[in-house]
């Protein structure tokens, strides 16, 4: 299984709430070693759901967080942590957002992106879409957008945090040929187009990056959701 393939599967358990393929992903001998976010999302499901062996896979988790360190972790490894503990969650408030729809509003254009969180529901509003709203409303089922204790205001911070993913990025490269291409992509404007575009020559380099970018962008989300006094727990598909 290559990582795309294990990527994928992950994110399609984590969405069903599946702890049973969650684990066995876990558990596989192609596993990823940085997909800690995403994964750890799935290990709290499968701990809450008494899973077998799901203790030993959180502890497992909760260290790799630790000792990674990026931004977010050690909010997850708290949540985690205190789960196989027994002991109280963080002093958070727990909210069923979706950590990836958070991130895209985060770090979008400052010009064209932000949005609302809603904190009965963890929806997460576009501005587009709140605009069309307040403006047209024809075909969308809106909430009032001006409730001030239904809503947290989400304003973008913009591209700084993903450039700096790409130099990162660009420093777990080991050929050193196509580290220095990819130093020059990223160079002045269009940085992100051209980083894609020399990328996309080694696919396995490009799919390795996606998921190193999704997670550091989950994480930042994470952390930015703890900065509010919430952590992120999975939306209930089902309920």
């Amino acid at each position: 299984m290559d990582q795309r393939e294990w990527m994928g599967q992950l994110r399609g358990a984590v969405y069903r709430r599946d702890s049973a393929a969650v684990m066995a992903l876990a558990r596989h001998p192609d596993r990823p070693a940085d997909v800690l976010q995403l994964l750890g999302s799935g290990l709290a499901v499968a701990l809450d759901q008494g899973v077998d062996d799901a203790q030993r896979e959180v502890a497992a988790c909760v260290v790799a967080l630790r000792e990674r360190g990026w931004v977010g972790d050690a909010e997850l490894a708290d949540q985690l942590g205190a789960s196989v503990a027994g002991a109280p969650a963080p002093t958070l408030r727990p909210l069923p957002v979706d950590l990836e729809q958070l991130a895209s509003i985060l770090e979008g254009d400052v010009m064209s992106t932000g949005g609302a969180l809603d904190l009965q529901t963890g929806e997460v509003w576009h501005q587009s879409t709140i605009e069309f709203a307040h403006e047209d409303g024809a075909g969308i089922d809106a909430p009032d957008f001006d409730a001030p204790e239904r809503f947290l205001w989400v304003h973008s911070d913009g591209s700084r945090d993903g450039y700096r993913d790409m130099l990162l990025f660009i420093d777990t490269i080991e050929d050193a040929d196509r580290a220095d291409r990819l130093g020059i992509a990223v160079q002045g404007r269009g940085a992100f187009r051209r980083f894609k575009d020399v990328l996309g020559r080694w696919p396995d380099e490009l799919e390795r990056w996606y998921a190193f970018s999704d997670e550091r962008q989950r994480g930042r989300a994470r952390a930015w959701l703890a900065d509010a006094g919430y952590r992120a727990v999975l939306p209930d598909r089902h309920g």
